[in-house]
């Protein structure tokens, strides 16, 4: 990936007034934007900003000592790295993989869907974990925090192992099969051969979407059955013993085997 470092009256006024907003700051030193297209040369031209992606951290000044979510939003602490993987627990299946877990600090007052006002279903204090490219980030009090809709959150851990994971809304809580470690001909699979599995045990199910009057519809899959899902839905995890878990939606089950 290229990374292109643009200087110039229009990319010096918008860091001026990227960097003074009220309240906020730029964490990073350099305004950068990252492309996958290759270098364009010195003279950038429009389609040289085809894909490109602006990163800026957002920073809340000390003056500002709290923060109020608005509607189903949360407001979480993110866990550091070594918070999340301590006893092997919430491991992402890749090694580099940012932290998704952290805890509830604040919640906004709920949404109205028809006539009833839902309530966010999750408490603060909760530990939680949420999807990884999700909401928005910023740093306070000297943390990382992020700012979520209640939806973004995947579930609650009401224990120190993803296995002990409470699936919230449609979420749906599945322990991968092993893969095979064999061919069809008897030949042994090397780790970065065998073939992604897309089959499991359903070990947890959230209670359900909400309809149009805010009630819950419950998930037509339930505990202990195995199913077929899609092959790159979720969020997958590994837990304390090394099994692998993954987190999906109830529309990414495609079917149940018996």
């Amino acid at each position: 990936m290229a990374s292109l470092q643009l200087s110039g009256p229009g990319i010096t006024a918008a860091k001026r007034s990227l960097t003074h907003l009220d309240g906020f700051r730029l964490s990073s030193s350099t305004f950068r934007l990252s492309s996958s297209v290759g270098a364009c040369g010195v003279a950038v031209d429009r389609r040289c900003f085809r894909g490109l992606v602006v990163k800026a951290s957002a920073v809340v000044a000390p003056k500002y000592t709290s923060i109020k979510p608005l509607g189903d939003r949360v407001l979480v602490k993110i866990n550091t790295s070594e918070e999340v993987t301590v006893g092997g627990i919430l491991l992402p299946s890749t090694a580099q993989s940012k932290p998704q877990a952290g805890e509830v600090v604040a919640l906004g007052e709920g949404r109205t869907i028809g006539n009833n006002k839902v309530q966010v279903s999750i408490e603060t204090g909760s530990q939680v974990v949420y999807t990884k490219y999700a909401g928005t980030e910023l740093e306070f009090n000297g943390s990382n925090h992020i700012i979520l809709k209640e939806d973004d959150v995947v579930g609650i851990l009401e224990a120190d192992d993803v296995k002990d994971l409470k699936p919230l809304n449609d979420r749906v809580l599945i322990k991968v099969a092993e893969a095979e470690e064999k061919t069809a001909g008897g030949l042994l699979l090397t780790e970065a051969s065998k073939e992604k599995p897309s089959i499991g045990t359903v070990i947890a199910v959230g209670p359900g979407p909400l309809d149009g009057e805010g009630n819950r519809k419950p998930l037509a899959v339930s505990p202990g059955s195995t199913v077929l899902y899609s092959k790159y839905a979720g969020n997958e995890f590994k837990s304390a013993d090394g099994s692998l878990y993954v987190v999906l939606r109830a529309s990414d089950v495609m079917a149940v085997l018996s």
